[in-house]
């Protein structure tokens, strides 16, 4: 831990028994990240579409409260492995030479390793107490699919996971952690889908796609009763699930006497950068501080920093409701990165949102630069990162360096969201040289960019 101040906390003291709400703090972005397109089109599979998520969860993600209150048996659940620990980086400090402070949240002491366990027990619950019996997801590396086998197992739910291709092949000791759960997991695509079938017409040999796993998933909650969709990230209850993150570290900052001049967290559609800033950002409302929000995406998949603002599908075939989000294209396949969990084609609204309106930033990386970060922080601070939170700790360096270079004093925090220790395969890859960087070339960029949906424009949409 950081110092006694943070020590003496009890861990009561320190884990939320609200989730915040950023809708009660934000004007003339709001409504662009809550808004769905009432009717979405639909394709040959036809059909309406029926509500995939509880309506209790629904209101406290759309309303203007801004603290939800923890249900007590989630809370209970929290309280066996969280408040996670707020780290002090000094030896990469001292590697780097710089006079910025670095401080991380580590996310990867639950038994998924991950932060995604915040949000799937909450989830679990919720759908529990609505009365569905079983719950079906895409995941992209593996850690939202271990993280909901998990909760399924805690509150008596059946669970389906559509495990993205390329991680399915790249991270099997993922998938047996689903199955020890008691999960079902599925290669996606497949052929015994109509999702699967058209991603495979298309291109027989292609990675998948969570976009794709998404919509063999829907499908799937679709022709079984009582079952539902559950996604690990993107949508506003998520966001406000992991909120928890960010509210511990602001109460462990205040303990030791410090606070933080950026916040940095990587970003495949938004829930671990949404869980360590969000809280931070109501600090800055509140106090009119000039924290700095850096969202870090590859460039593999950069719908920050390359896509276009519009109105799109989160699935593959285009059977849910549209969203207005940077996108790169419900059909975008990225190129198959070991970071799978930022292969997602568009962010959360909410985040887009917050972009739009200049009220973060983004920068994006490749995968070499943040695989070299990852290696020096494992030897620097003895934790192996997953490539995504790798992709945060490249941010930080970047930061501290510009710290130093302007000789100037900066306190960095970044979200170390879950540890690599089911990633060694990828590691030993970048160790091994046969590493590439395998950015999205632009013209992959604009051929599914040419491909959204003709409403692309707010008012148009909005009416």
């Amino acid at each position: 831990m950081v110092n006694s101040a943070e020590a003496s906390l009890a861990a009561e003291d320190i884990v939320p028994t609200h989730w915040y709400n950023v809708l009660s703090d934000l004007s003339g972005v709001e409504e662009a990240a809550k808004l769905r397109q009432a009717r979405p089109e639909t394709r040959e599979s036809g059909g309406a579409v029926t509500p995939q998520i509880p309506l209790s969860m629904y209101r406290q993600s759309m309303g203007q409260e801004r603290f939800v209150e923890i249900p007590q048996p989630v809370r209970e659940e929290y309280l066996r492995w969280r408040p996670t620990p707020l780290h002090r980086a000094r030896r990469l400090e001292q590697l780097l030479d710089t006079p910025a402070r670095i401080y991380y949240k580590y996310e990867g002491t639950n038994t998924t390793g991950s932060h995604k366990l915040n949000t799937a027990l909450a989830q679990a619950y919720y759908y529990k107490q609505a009365g569905i019996t079983s719950l079906t997801t895409g995941t992209g590396a593996g850690q939202w699919g271990s993280a909901l086998a998990v909760a399924c197992r805690i509150f008596g739910l059946e669970c389906t996971v559509y495990m993205v291709r390329v991680s399915y092949d790249q991270k099997p000791y993922r998938r047996i952690m689903m199955e020890m759960n008691g999960a079902k997991v599925i290669s996606s695509p497949n052929e015994n889908s109509e999702a699967g079938r058209a991603a495979l017409a298309r291109d027989p040999n292609t990675d998948g796609s969570l976009s794709i796993a998404n919509a063999e998933a829907f499908e799937h909650a679709r022709q079984v009763e009582r079952c539902n969709l559950s996604v690990g990230s993107g949508e506003n209850h998520v966001l406000l699930h992991q909120t928890v993150i960010g509210q511990e570290a602001v109460r462990q900052f205040r303990a030791i006497g410090d606070f933080p001049d950026v916040v940095i967290g990587s970003v495949g559609a938004g829930s671990n950068f949404s869980g360590i800033t969000l809280p931070f950002f109501h600090e800055k409302v509140r106090e009119g501080l000039q924290t700095r929000f850096v969202a870090v995406e590859p460039e593999a998949c950069p719908k920050l920093t390359k896509g276009r603002y519009a109105w799109d599908y989160n699935d593959y075939t285009g059977i849910t409701p549209m969203t207005k989000m940077y996108t790169l294209g419900h059909t975008f396949v990225s190129p198959g990165i070991h970071a799978g969990g930022l292969r997602y084609h568009g962010a959360a609204p909410l985040v887009s949102a917050m972009y739009h309106q200049k009220l973060i930033e983004a920068v994006a990386y490749a995968q070499r630069p943040v695989f070299e970060a990852g290696l020096t922080f494992a030897n620097e601070e003895g934790i192996i990162p997953a490539p995504e939170s790798a992709h945060a700790i490249r941010g930080a360096i970047e930061e501290a360096l510009l710290a130093k270079k302007e000789r100037k004093e900066k306190v960095i925090l970044f979200n170390l969201s879950g540890h690599g220790l089911l990633d060694l395969s990828a590691y030993q890859q970048f160790l091994s040289g046969n590493m590439t960087d395998m950015a999205a070339s632009d013209e992959l960029i604009a051929a599914s960019l040419g491909r959204l949906p003709a409403m692309d424009d707010l008012g148009a949409a909005a009416r």
